[in-house]
């Protein structure tokens, strides 16, 4: 967490740095257990040091569901090629807005090309509510909140302007 509470709350400050990584060839059963084994929501598809795509819970169950055998499916069928990735000095807010433009739920986080973590919505939400931030626990619960319940969400994350300026105005109010 930021010791200077003028500071803005960063990537750095709420990533996990207990990653899963797998190769594009593994199969997803295995990285799925990977990411059991350790309580994270996604895997890293790596080749070599160069993040090629990211597997999350998401796309198991899509596989899953395709009736596809998961012993033999190998991840990069199903997984995010080239995901979008945050820097460890990117702001929470910044991570946020861009998680809910593009509706997913997990974000690598590299330093150049080195990968350093992963940042999740829940881990966003879990900075916010411990956080001292305006308007107390109750503007903290609203961000928790905010991702399913904003204006016009139908229960999902949203990418409509609506959502973004509810997101603004509510949770991250100028200080």
């Amino acid at each position: 967490m930021a010791d200077n509470p003028r500071r803005a709350l960063t990537v750095r400050d709420v990533m996990t740095t207990r990653v899963v990584t797998t190769s594009h060839d593994e199969p997803v059963a295995q990285a799925a257990a990977a990411m059991v084994r350790q309580h994270v929501g996604s895997a890293l598809i790596m080749q070599g040091t160069f993040l090629a795509g990211i597997l999350t819970e998401r796309d198991v169950l899509r596989a899953a569901a395709s009736g596809s055998d998961l012993t033999t499916a190998p991840v990069h069928a199903w997984m995010t090629k080239d995901p979008e990735a945050a820097s460890p000095d990117t702001t929470v807010e910044e991570a946020a807005q861009l998680m809910l433009l593009h509706g997913f739920r997990h974000l690598p986080v590299l330093a150049g090309r080195e990968v350093r973590g992963v940042v999740s919505l829940r881990d966003l939400a879990a900075a916010r509510i411990s956080r001292p931030i305006a308007g107390g626990l109750a503007a903290g619960v609203l961000w928790a909140v905010a991702v399913s319940a904003a204006p016009g969400s139908a229960g999902r994350a949203s990418s409509s302007p609506v959502s973004i300026a509810y997101m603004r105005r509510h949770v991250f109010p100028a200080r």
